[in-house]
């Protein structure tokens, strides 16, 4: 069996050939060996207990802070998902400590 590669740019669309082979691959069977051995239900639960803590992790918090028009308007030139830039952003500039201290 080949293996296939490629490179999938944002928004583009697999090819009909592309889909046909992903079909294909999606209804053959999955087998197992000694390099991947098929999981227990113990080892399902522990990942599953990983994941959900990583996710309560992860969450950010909703808060409300005020900005000046300017900036928001800046924001949003940027965008569908400004308000990941924002706080992305706001991340970066309070691990500065020198960003930190300008802004007291």
């Amino acid at each position: 069996m080949a293996i296939h590669k490629m490179v999938v740019r944002s928004g583009q669309k697999p090819t009909e050939e592309q889909r046909k082979r992903i079909r294909r691959a999606a209804s053959m069977p999955i087998t197992y060996d000694e390099d991947c051995p098929e999981l227990t239900e113990k080892q399902y639960e522990e990942f599953a207990r990983i994941a959900a803590k990583q996710r309560a992790e992860r969450k950010k918090q909703l808060v409300s802070i005020r900005v000046s028009p300017d900036t928001l308007a800046k924001a949003k030139k940027l965008g569908r998902g400004y308000t990941g830039i924002l706080s992305r952003l706001l991340d970066l500039a309070i691990n500065d400590p020198a960003m930190v201290a300008k802004c007291l």
